[in-house]
């Protein structure tokens, strides 16, 4: 049986247990894509050929897995080579980040990654102070359309006025060092600050334990 497949199997019956629990015989790696919305949405080309399995709490997309990632403990721990996370994590209030993170930790192999873009709260303030700004200003245009300041701030407002969904708001922010900060208390000893999707946004890539050659060269990482 596939791993989407089992993991289908184990939330129709609300169970979680490792024991109930197959791994695949699909010998690819697996990413877990966390908040992605849609599987149309692309992903880093460095995941080319693996097993791209959807992670959503929306269960009107094509998500896999459809649960709160909060709740990603209750998953059997150890399944995945990598957890891709964008422009989700914010979406949460500050004390609930760190229990996400932690469930990514819970849901990678030993020597799995975190590969995690949020909006650069630093570079985002930096623009609106500098060039004078007003909040309603459009910072930047976007595949779906034009971004606000306070869109970036708060949360994309037409999205949020179009379906009434309060989770799509921002709840909390983050910066380079804070980003760190918080993949470190989540138990990843070693996060490297990736290249940024765009001019607003900080990534990183974090890492249960010391990267292998070949992840290094995968993500273009420079060794520490």
């Amino acid at each position: 049986m596939l791993l989407v497949e089992v993991i289908k199997s184990i939330f129709k019956k609300s169970v979680a247990s490792e024991s109930q629990f197959t791994p695949s015989i699909d010998s690819r790696n697996a990413v877990l894509n966390v908040g992605g919305g849609n599987k149309t949405i692309q992903i880093p080309g460095h995941y080319h050929n693996w097993r791209h399995l959807l992670l959503d709490i929306d269960q009107r997309g094509d998500a896999d897995i459809v649960m709160d990632a909060r709740k990603l403990k209750t998953l059997p721990m150890g399944q995945f080579d990598a957890v891709y996370c964008s422009h989700n994590l914010e979406h949460y209030f500050r004390h609930d980040v760190a229990n996400v993170l932690s469930g990514f930790f819970h849901v990678l192999k030993p020597d799995g990654f975190a590969e995690i873009h949020v909006p650069n709260m630093r570079s985002v303030l930096k623009r609106f102070v500098e060039t004078g700004m007003e909040i309603d200003d459009i910072l930047y245009e976007s595949p779906s359309g034009p971004i606000s300041v306070l869109d970036v701030i708060y949360g994309w407002g037409k999205q949020i006025e179009s379906t009434g969904v309060d989770f799509y708001a921002h709840k909390t922010g983050f910066t380079e060092t804070s980003l760190m900060a918080a993949l470190n208390r989540a138990g990843f000893a070693h996060v490297w600050i990736a290249e940024s999707t765009d001019a607003y946004s900080v990534g990183a890539m974090a890492f249960k334990k010391y990267p292998t050659p070949a992840q290094f060269s995968l993500l273009g990482l420079n060794p520490a």
